[in-house]
């Protein structure tokens, strides 16, 4: 018998404990079952006594509140998707980073979904919708039948850093064309003539508006001298198209403009490691982004920053906005970006 006894008891200790529920609490503390979901609900009213009473009470039983069956009452899951390429950029962590924080001041907690490629986003898309997310930030481009799929489970969507010019959609972005006529316009002020781009990846529409709005600028200054060669954003590919240029062209351009800061870091490094050359003396290199890394010495990279603060604080209220009163109108909303002026070329407004 007491063997017996013993082993229930050991039984009884290894089997989980019961979850402790609001009423539990609600009878621990002396209070109703509402007043234990005040306390816990943000902005709700509630005495200081009271939620003394309260917490102590839900400390003791290991009480939290349950953030799904709160959904389900308040048809809320208080999550949203963000979509990002996970090439290699070092800009997105930034914005990842920006759009959480202030996600997070509003109680909404962000479920990140990752892409090889821009062109894979139809792979996650289901995904998204069965988490149930109240909203999405999407720094990948949607066919006209995906957005409809969204559309069409009433949620809301924000373009980051992309749009669709010829629909009416939600979106946040950085001017990528004025930032490239404004790096090419000083270049060319400056009396580079001859121009390599290295372009990003062929699916990435941020990549394109850039390649655009450099080849639109140097054809108004009557510069044909220009030789395109591809990337994938990657520090690698900067290098490596850096070698394709002086490959394809018997001698090499007075500058290189590429489609993001960490492809020209790989540009500013094959020049000097590889080929002795100095930058910007020989050779200038800008880039686009603003990341981190471009403002190290060894580099100071003449770039277009985009503002990544003011950008993630818009489609954060958009969203928000869109979740709370889904019949908004669409809205665009475009930043310029910060022109700096770095070490890593020689331009019209600066002193190399």
């Amino acid at each position: 018998m007491a063997k017996r006894l013993k082993l229930a008891k050991e039984n009884s200790e290894r089997s989980p404990r019961k979850r402790a529920t609001s009423y539990d609490v609600a009878e621990l503390a002396g209070v109703s079952q509402s007043a234990v979901s005040r306390v816990f609900q943000d902005g709700a009213s509630a005495s200081k006594d009271m939620r003394d009473r309260v917490l102590s009470a839900a400390n003791k039983l290991g009480y939290r509140p349950n953030a799904i069956a709160r959904g389900l009452i308040t048809q809320r899951s208080n999550m949203v998707a963000v979509v990002i390429s996970r090439q290699t950029n070092l800009y997105y962590p930034e914005v990842l980073v920006q759009l959480t924080q202030r996600f997070s001041e509003h109680g909404i907690r962000v479920l990140l979904f990752t892409l090889d490629h821009e062109r894979d986003i139809d792979g996650v898309l289901e995904q998204v919708l069965q988490y149930q997310v109240d909203g999405v930030v999407t720094a990948a481009i949607l066919s006209e039948a995906q957005l409809e799929t969204i559309e069409n489970a009433s949620i809301p969507v924000i373009f980051y850093n992309r749009t669709l010019p010829e629909r009416l959609v939600n979106s946040v972005r950085c001017d990528q064309e004025e930032g490239e006529r404004w790096l090419v316009g000083q270049l060319v002020a400056a009396g580079h003539k001859t121009f390599a781009i290295v372009s990003g990846p062929e699916d990435s529409s941020v990549s394109m508006e850039r390649t655009r709005g450099a080849l639109q600028k140097l054809k108004e200054l009557n510069i044909k001298d220009v030789l395109i060669v591809n990337g994938d954003y990657g520090y690698a590919s900067g290098r490596a198209a850096f070698a394709e240029i002086q490959q394809k062209m018997k001698t090499l351009p007075d500058a290189v403009i590429a489609a993001n800061d960490v492809m020209a870091i790989g540009c500013v490094d094959e020049a000097r490691e590889t080929n002795y050359l100095r930058v910007p003396e020989d050779i200038s290199i800008v880039g686009f982004d603003g990341v981190g890394p471009a403002r190290y010495a060894a580099y100071d990279l003449s770039t277009v920053r985009q503002p990544v603060g003011r950008m993630s604080e818009a489609a954060v209220s958009m969203l928000i906005e869109r979740i709370e009163n889904p019949g908004l109108s669409p809205e665009k909303r475009v930043f310029s970006g910060d022109r700096i002026l770095g070490g890593s070329a020689i331009l019209a407004d600066g002193e190399k």
